[in-house]
């Protein structure tokens, strides 16, 4: 029953992103940005959460929420998660009263409707082989998105970890913020359990969510020891 119920949330998300991809895409032609994003974007990623919710059992718990707002209401934000599966990448746009722009990898922009629309969103898509001008996409691109008032979301494992599993935390997310004095608001995500990594199967349960405190950088802090307060 399980893999059936799978099968059905994946079959919906299959279907009705391309014709939400498509308006995406256009709107963004037409449309100002905020118009493109919670009009058209986020009710999909809401949808997305509702399905995977009502069809297979899996339910949220986010706590801490005000600590983001509290540091968003004078900063520059940098959000740095854990990133156990894909759901969070859905969760956090379709809760988050505000634009986001995920670091994502621009292969990522290949992949049909979605990854078109996720390329007419305005974020920072880096290619990974090239890792000094990766960096330099990130730092400019990533002080142009906040400028205009976007939150940055990154994962400084830097890509999906199986569930009790630690990756090496890159200092990305540290050097950003120290560039551009914006501060850090680290998430604790368990979705593993839920959606594991590199998997199919939706197993009934709840994803835990924990924003915490902003944690500001110190002048001259080195970035290493910046990204060892946020782990």
């Amino acid at each position: 029953m399980q893999w059936v119920r799978s099968a059905l949330i994946f079959l919906l998300l299959a279907v009705t992103i391309i014709p939400a991809a498509s308006i995406l895409v256009i709107a963004s032609f037409v449309a100002p940005y905020r118009v493109t994003y919670f009009w058209t974007g986020r009710p999909w990623l809401q949808f997305s959460i509702a399905t995977i919710r009502w069809v297979g059992g899996v339910n949220c718990r986010l706590t801490g929420y005000q600590n983001l707002l509290d540091a968003a209401a004078d900063n520059r934000v940098i959000i740095c998660s854990k990133h156990q599966s894909t759901f969070e990448t859905f969760f956090f746009p379709s809760v988050m009263n505000h634009p986001v722009a995920y670091v994502y990898k621009k292969e990522l922009n290949l992949v049909p409707f979605f990854g078109w629309a996720i390329g007419r969103l305005h974020m920072v898509p880096i290619d990974r082989s090239a890792k000094g001008d990766a960096w330099r996409r990130v730092a400019s691109i990533g002080a142009r998105l906040m400028d205009e008032g976007k939150w940055i979301i990154m994962f400084p494992e830097a890509t999906r970890s199986a569930r009790g599993q630690q990756r090496l935390y890159k200092s990305g997310a540290a050097r950003l913020a120290l560039e551009t004095n914006a501060v850090i608001v680290p998430i604790a995500a368990a979705t593993g359990r839920c959606w594991p990594a590199k998997s199919w199967t939706f197993v009934p349960g709840r994803a835990d969510f924990s924003i915490g405190p902003a944690i500001v950088p110190h002048s001259g802090e080195d970035p290493i020891a910046l990204m060892s307060r946020v782990e």
